[in-house]
């Protein structure tokens, strides 16, 4: 092979290589951004099939107390839950009727269900199905005895919270948040409840350690002791720490209510050094407050009776309910 012809052959060569190398290059890049595109469409696709971060309310199917599968609504707007009222509130619910009696409602909760109009405790038919519910919650058996279950679930679902349960109003307010997808913040509104009463107790032992207390309901010219364990009761012995007189202790053994009868005469054993007086009389029947057995007794005499009407939240429970009570105590008390 001449040279004129080895040139060309390396020329030929060279150019062959060159253009591998290109191709090669071209192919590279061409798988490269085939890749790319992958990964971003898979990318794509994950972000839109990635679950939100709050998941929009479902329907559930829940067991009451009786043993009835109910269907919960996804987000029931429309709720009538009679006696219910303290749970509800604290979950920052707003029911369509409010529990009432002929003499009254739940008045402690009066800013809250302002605007929201009155039923009759024993939920008439007519009345429920005029205010077009979309779940009914029931506080005790009674309420859907016989067929009265199948009556108001014609109406709405109907849950029943059932008479075991009712008796703990904790446990109480975790059914009612649980049923309506709420756990979480009644949880919180037991964690935010539990803080005021351990720095109410610390703040009263500061001052009346060691000190006696009593609850007392006046009505229809009769008194009713707190019992030592139940409704505010509890509250002022159990969680408060105040010390249990020897008349409630005893009144309490033989009594199952909330708040059981006493005699006039028993309440001169009463031992108390503070007395808290839950007025429900009248002009009429207020003679009881003048007997010399009453004025006698140690609290009233010493100047610490602390009154307060029958609209007060004594009577009743639940966070709000005792929330209010123990201002009322601090109040008494702590001065």
């Amino acid at each position: 092979m001449n040279n004129r012809n080895n040139k060309k052959f390396v020329f030929v060569l060279i150019s062959l290589m060159v253009m591998s190398l290109w191709l090669a290059a071209c192919g590279s890049n061409g798988s490269s951004n085939a890749n790319n595109a992958s990964n971003n469409s898979a990318a794509t696709d994950a972000a839109t099939n990635a679950p939100t971060a709050t998941e929009a309310p479902t329907e559930r199917t829940l067991t009451d107390a009786l043993g009835n599968e109910v269907t919960i609504p996804a987000d029931p707007q429309r709720i009538i839950g009679s006696y219910l009222e303290d749970h509800l509130v604290a979950l920052g619910i707003k029911p369509v009727a409010q529990w009432s009696v002929p003499n009254g409602i739940q008045d402690y909760l009066s800013e809250a269900l302002e605007g929201v109009p009155t039923i009759a405790y024993d939920l008439p038919f007519e009345a429920v199905t005029s205010f077009e519910p979309d779940l009914i919650l029931m506080a005790y058996d009674s309420n859907v005895e016989g067929d009265k279950f199948t009556q108001y679930s014609k109406i709405a679902p109907t849950f029943t919270i059932g008479d075991t349960l009712v008796a703990d109003w904790r446990a109480t307010l975790l059914k009612v948040g649980e049923v309506l997808g709420k756990s979480e913040e009644a949880q919180k509104a037991l964690d935010d409840y539990d803080v005021k009463a351990k720095e109410a107790k610390e703040k009263l032992q500061a001052v009346a350690a060691g000190e006696s207390a009593a609850a007392l309901w006046f009505v229809q010219d009769n008194f009713y002791i707190v019992s030592e364990k139940l409704s505010s009761g509890d509250l002022l012995y159990n969680q408060l720490g105040l010390t249990v007189p020897e008349v409630v202790k005893e009144i309490s053994a033989a009594g199952t209510g909330n708040w059981n009868a006493i005699p006039l005469e028993k309440l001169a054993e009463l031992d108390a050094d503070h007395l808290f007086l839950i007025n429900s009389g009248t002009d009429t029947d207020s003679g009881a407050l003048s007997d010399p057995i009453w004025k006698n007794i140690p609290a009233v005499k010493n100047g610490n009776l602390y009154e307060y009407p029958s609209t007060s939240s004594w009577l009743y429970a639940g966070t709000i309910a005792y929330s209010q009570v123990i201002d009322d105590v601090l109040e008494s008390i702590v001065k």
